[in-house]
């Protein structure tokens, strides 16, 4: 049963609806936002992915930006991931309903560990947590949408609620990913390592079938995207992105792109392109389109973009970034030369290159160069 009136894991990492964590130009914030309103709770809805209830992913994106906070050393922890293990797990907490605290019901409980072959298991696990998640104070039976025996969510209870002893509940989403979060990253792993992604899941199911499965659904989950913001983000920062989302699947053009949308144009690009014969856009193209929709007016190219507003080191890291800031990419010998607009989960829109189409994509890892936010 939920304890009353209690706080969201989230919300206790920081104050003024900006959650406590890595350093950006001197504020420390996480990727989690609050609108102003009287209502301190309130946030505008994540996005959709199809599949997926909305609270649910909700708790997968706050736990995968979380992760690097409270696991220090853990890198590349994604809500993709945590979506993979929640699919094979239970089907997205299918058949159940997710209230706005997170909140299932009714409770999710797995086969009883009894011996009898039940879910595969042939080994008695017998109660360690007196019936209060699973129901039987004779054995124990997995518990709530990532499944996790009583005794080992009992193991990461205290690290998701330090400051609300016994209040975490394997039936709540946010209390269950985030504790899922903190079992893969285990002492610092380095999840963008495939040899250590694939132990971390091995870990939660000593099955290679079962890490085909998860990284399976974790790369559809990546492929397919989301639509509109992943997270939490601001009313016009959800226009923004929606703007960009819009024009998905248009042409790039070397030159190309308005204010006022797709257009042609110049010649010519390094790669050849002439872009007075392709109507589209350019990467700082559509950020003239999609900002210009909140009445923001930016410069023409990406260099002179990336000095507007609040300038966020790369050294601060993805998780530094809100859907709804600029993401660059540059060198020493080029300087900037390309950006997109991040959507949060590590994914941004993007016009990436000649040949190409405006697309969603994982924001890369050479020459990233940190981002802007303009949207306050």
């Amino acid at each position: 049963m939920s304890a009353p009136a209690r706080r969201p894991w989230w919300r206790r990492l920081g104050c003024g609806g900006l959650a406590m964590g890595v350093l950006v130009i001197g504020i420390p914030v996480l990727v989690l936002t609050v609108l102003p309103s009287q209502n301190p709770d309130a946030t505008v809805p994540v996005g959709s992915v199809a599949g997926i209830p909305a609270r649910l992913l909700s708790a997968y994106v706050r736990a995968a930006s979380a992760a690097p906070q409270l696991a220090p050393g853990c890198k590349g922890m994604t809500w993709q991931l945590l979506a993979g293990i929640g699919q094979v797990e239970s089907g997205q907490a299918q058949g159940r309903q997710i209230a706005d605290d997170g909140m299932i019901t009714p409770p999710i409980i797995g086969p009883v560990l009894d011996g009898s072959g039940a879910g595969g298991n042939t080994t008695p696990i017998r109660d360690t947590d007196g019936g209060r998640w699973d129901g039987n104070a004779s054995y124990d039976a997995a518990v709530g949408p990532m499944q996790f025996l009583p005794s080992t969510f009992a193991g990461y209870a205290q690290r998701v609620r330090p400051e609300e002893p016994g209040a975490a509940s394997p039936n709540d989403a946010d209390d269950e990913t985030l504790a899922a979060a903190l079992y893969l990253c285990g002492e610092g792993r380095d999840l963008t390592d495939n040899g250590q992604l694939r132990r971390a899941v091995y870990s939660y199911n000593a099955s290679t079938a079962y890490v085909d499965e998860v990284l399976g659904w974790m790369q559809r989950f990546t492929e397919i995207g989301a639509t509109g913001p992943i997270g939490t983000a601001s009313e016009k920062a959800q226009k923004v992105i929606n703007a960009a989302a819009s024009q998905i699947g248009v042409p790039y053009s070397w030159g190309g792109g308005s204010e006022s949308g797709p257009s042609t144009g110049i010649c010519c690009s390094q790669g050849g392109q002439d872009g007075r014969t392709v109507v589209g856009f350019d990467c700082s193209g559509l950020m003239l389109y999609a900002f210009a929709q909140v009445g923001i007016h930016l410069p023409r190219v990406a260099e002179a973009q990336a000095g507007v507003g609040q300038r966020i080191p790369a050294s601060a890291g993805v998780q530094a970034l809100q859907p709804g800031d600029m993401v660059f990419f540059g060198n020493a010998s080029q300087g900037i030369y390309h950006v997109g607009l991040y959507i949060g989960g590590g994914q941004m829109i993007n016009a990436p290159k000649p040949g190409d189409t405006v697309k969603r994509a994982a924001v890369w890892t050479h020459d990233y160069a940190g981002g802007a936010r303009v949207l306050q």
